[in-house]
């Protein structure tokens, strides 16, 4: 009776996680003059937006890490430091629950970079 109880608690507990917590699509949309926005909806259909302003990005990067005895690679933002122009205050990552492969990754970094490159041509000055 009580192992019944249990099992029956767990599932439930299970289920609420599964509906209520787990990030069911994440995407990042980048617009040169105006910042990134990041978007993580979850499974009962809430939706948490986080946005950056393109003036406070320093770079796009791929990081990598070794957890549980294998390298898993995601995607950073770094952030200008405003005190120290070369510097980076803070690294932003990204798509944290999905954890997309590499080769998807590499798409993201290099439509990123297009869209930073475009950016710094446009606001250098011209010699």
């Amino acid at each position: 009776m009580v192992l019944s109880a249990a099992i029956f608690i767990t599932l439930i507990g299970l289920i609420m996680y599964l509906h209520f917590v787990k990030i069911d699509q994440e995407s990042l949309l980048v617009i040169g003059s105006l910042g990134i926005q990041m978007t993580s909806s979850y499974a009962s259909g809430k939706e948490n937006t986080t946005f950056i302003e393109m003036s406070q990005v320093k770079d796009v990067v791929i990081n990598e890490a070794i957890y549980m005895q294998k390298v898993i690679y995601y995607l950073c933002i770094l952030l200008q430091d405003p005190q120290e122009p070369n510097g980076v205050s803070e690294v932003v990552p990204l798509f944290q629950s999905s954890k997309p492969r590499l080769d998807c990754l590499v798409e993201v970094y290099r439509s990123c970079q297009e869209i930073l490159e475009q950016r710094k041509t446009k606001t250098s000055p011209e010699l």
